[in-house]
C-alpha cells in the first residue's frame, strides 16, 4: 500500500503547509501541491511537494504539469487552468489518458470533488485557504491498494471528514 497526500490552491500561507508536512510526511510516499502555492520553488515550505504551477503561480520553475508512479499506478498533477477544469473534465481527461494516467490531481475551481472517469481517478482536493461549496478547508489522503483506492478527506486541522471517505475502483466508471 502506498499513501499520497493531495494538496491545492493554498495561495500564499506557509505555516498550514509546514503543519501538513509535520503531520504526514512520515506516513505518506508522496506529497502533491496541485498549484497556485504563490510561493518560490525553492521556498522550504515547498521542498517536499511534488508542485506544479498554477494561474497565480508566478516561478517559471513549477512544470506546468508532471507525473509521478506511487504504489505501480501513473498519477498525472496539473493545476487545471489550462484544461478549463471549471466547465467540464473533458479536455483533462483527454490529457490524462494521453499519458496513461491511473489518478489524476488539479486543483483551480477550489471545489472538494472525486469521480472515476473510464477508469480514471480525478481528484480536487478543495482548498486549505479558500474553500467553495464547502466551508471546510480541505485537502485528500489516497491510499494506493492493489486494485482499488481508498480516498480520506481531512479538514486542514487534521481532523477527517469520516462521511466523505470513499473507495474507489477501476470498475466504477
Amino acid at each position: 500500500m502506498s499513501k499520497v497526500l493531495i494538496v491545492s490552491d493554498s495561495h500564499g500561507i506557509t505555516k498550514e503547509l509546514e503543519g501538513l508536512k509535520e503531520r504526514h510526511q512520515n506516513e505518506v510516499d508522496l506529497m502533491i501541491h496541485c498549484g497556485d502555492s504563490e510561493l518560490m520553488a525553492d521556498e522550504r515550505y515547498m521542498d517536499s511537494f511534488a508542485a506544479v504551477r498554477g494561474n497565480c503561480d508566478f516561478d517559471a520553475r513549477y512544470p506546468i504539469d508532471r507525473v509521478e508512479v506511487v504504489g505501480g499506478k501513473k498519477i498525472y498533477v496539473a493545476h487545471g487552468h489550462k484544461y478549463s477544469v471549471k466547465t467540464s473534465l473533458m479536455r483533462l481527461h483527454y490529457r490524462a489518458s494521453e499519458v496513461g494516467a491511473d489518478v489524476v490531481c488539479f486543483g483551480h475551481s477550489h471545489i472538494l470533488g472525486a469521480e472515476m472517469i473510464d477508469g480514471i481517478l480525478f481528484i480536487n482536493p478543495g482548498s486549505i485557504l479558500l474553500p467553495r461549496e464547502r466551508r471546510e478547508k480541505t485537502y485528500v489522503i489516497l491510499d494506493v491498494l492493489e486494485g482499488k483506492f481508498l480516498l480520506s478527506v481531512f479538514e486542514l486541522n487534521g481532523r477527517e471528514i469520516r462521511e466523505l471517505a470513499r473507495e474507489f475502483s477501476r470498475t466504477d466508471s
